[in-house]
């Protein structure tokens, strides 16, 4: 499946730190019993990396929104 590129720059680069932070608060959380937590931030912090992995974001889309510079 292929996605039209509308991430880029900065904002791919933030998406994949926050994405990555997410993720370890996510292992903390299940680590400390709280798994609510960690589901919750699990799956927005997956979210985040596929969003900066595949440079595609879907409210982006919606929104009409792109910060993929294109040469």
């Amino acid at each position: 499946m292929a996605f039209k590129r509308n991430v880029g720059g900065l904002d791919r680069i933030a998406r994949a730190v926050l994405g990555t932070a997410l993720v370890a608060v996510a292992v903390g959380a299940f680590v400390l019993g709280r798994g609510g937590v960690g589901v919750v931030t699990a799956i927005a912090g997956a979210a985040l990396l596929f969003n900066a992995a595949t440079q595609f974001c879907g409210l982006y889309a919606l929104l009409g929104i792109d910060t993929c510079s294109r040469r």
